[in-house]
């Protein structure tokens, strides 16, 4: 369990558990309540030339995704950059150093609302302080939250966290905790410290979040985030990169253009994520991490994000697509582990929507068995029985006239991934009045 550490109004966070910490919501001295306004979920990244990265074990029928370069980091400057939902007048960051097996030294941060590009608005922008130092050593495994900063995050602002790493990590055999597919650019400098930099001296970009797994704002009370919890389709795949075009984006709009709703939204998808198992290589071979699995990453994700109070899981498409036309893993084991997600969800006191299943007909790796699987979840998640309500994205982007294929106007292309307008149909058919409830109160048994 994580232990919070408050000295002079600051706070910082450590845990020594490479599974990951519970974040409790903590309310300021005014009255106002940490929320995370942005998150995503983090995995593991070998260093450069370890057997990991050059293992070969991803079936063949799986859909593949361009080679990323590698990410070699050496006495420079990352800048990275979020698109928060939620605003608040004071912000914290999270980093982690989850999958490191060393301590990672930060050597300065700082936060600012970015203008374009790789520019930042100067006058908006605080260095970050932990404990009231500028750099702060993470151990292994561990996480560490900065102290607060004065900076006034519009909703739906796009924020730049400057993070220098002194040290050759080229060199290192700790691996990376990072978020791959990320669909935003962020920049990498030229040699030195740059945090704060107006301009930063760009030497590289880069489309993974490293080391960053949270950004938390100051906001009145009551509110809470939702956790949109999946795979590929959640983490936005194949949507336009820097467009924030993803259905939890859409989502966050349309509650912050809502009187009725305040809420954030944070993604914790990944892609190629299974809620049952993991490819046998931590690795993929054309260059990024799955994750583990849904229930081994439900506390870590979910649980510890500070302020959660609803959640929406879309997850399993790729435990039946994986499985070809082996009977294993059956429709009834992938209920089975949702149910284990909504008991541990309501043993926190979350609201839970359960989704339904893309259709997939046409994808690399869809098979009939794999259909029936997935005709028969999505039965049991209409009959309404265990999640407290219904998220029926499968009705919003099938095609009438071919139930078991999505309509062209919505298929990215690989039948499988939505395309932008796919996206915003997902994001606009989500009934706002599911999150009326405020956040703490009894599980909502909402209309289905």
């Amino acid at each position: 369990m994580k232990r919070r550490l408050e000295a002079s109004g600051r706070f910082a966070i450590a845990c020594l558990l490479a599974s990951g910490c519970v974040a409790l919501a903590q309310s300021t001295s005014n009255g106002e309540k940490w929320l995370a306004s942005w998150s995503t979920a983090l995995v593991i990244q070998p260093p450069p030339g370890s057997a990991a990265v050059t293992a070969q074990a991803q079936p063949s029928q799986a859909p593949q995704a361009p080679t990323p370069p590698p990410i070699n980091l050496n006495n420079q400057t990352l800048r990275e950059i979020v698109h928060v939902s939620a605003g608040g007048a004071r912000v914290r960051v999270v980093l982690a150093n989850t999958f490191g097996t060393a301590p990672l030294t930060i050597g300065a941060a700082h936060i600012a609302l970015r203008d374009q590009g790789a520019k930042i608005k100067s006058v908006s922008g605080r260095a970050l302080t932990f404990g009231g130092r500028a750099s702060v050593t993470i151990p292994a495994g561990a996480v560490m939250l900065s102290d607060a900063a004065a900076v006034t995050v519009p909703a739906l602002s796009d924020v730049a966290i400057d993070l220098f790493l002194p040290e050759d990590l080229t060199k290192s055999a700790s691996p990376l905790t990072i978020h791959s597919g990320a669909n935003q650019t962020n920049y990498l400098s030229a040699p030195g410290n740059h945090t704060g930099a107006p301009e930063l001296p760009v030497s590289g970009m880069l489309r993974s979040w490293i080391f960053l797994a949270s950004v938390e704002v100051a906001a009145p009370q009551p509110v809470g985030a939702i956790v949109a919890f999946g795979d590929s389709i959640t983490d936005g795949t194949r949507s336009t990169s820097d467009a924030n075009a993803r259905w939890p984006d859409q989502l966050a709009r349309r509650l912050a253009a809502s009187k009725g709703n305040v809420r954030a939204v944070l993604n914790t998808g990944i892609a190629a994520n299974r809620v049952l198992g993991e490819i046998n290589a931590p690795v993929f071979p054309f260059g990024f991490s799955a994750g583990v699995n849904a229930l081994a990453r439900f506390d870590r994700d979910v649980i510890a994000q500070t302020g959660a109070a609803d959640l929406i899981v879309l997850e399993g498409i790729n435990d039946l697509g994986l499985a070809g036309h082996n009977p294993l893993p059956s429709s009834e084991d992938l209920i089975a582990a949702h149910q284990q997600m909504i008991e541990r969800a309501h043993a926190h006191n979350l609201k839970i929507f359960g989704a339904t299943l893309l259709p997939f007909e046409g994808a690399a790796y869809w098979t009939q068995e794999g259909e029936a699987k997935r005709q028969a979840f999505n039965a049991w998640l209409k009959k309404g029985t265990s999640y407290d309500a219904l998220v029926d994205f499968d009705a919003v982007v099938r095609d009438p006239a071919n139930p078991t294929k999505m309509l062209p106007r919505y298929d990215s292309g690989d039948h499988l991934h939505p395309n932008d307008a796919g996206y915003a149909a997902m994001g606009n058919a989500i009934d706002l009045q599911l999150f009326e409830t405020a956040p703490g109160a009894k599980k909502l048994k909402a209309a289905r």
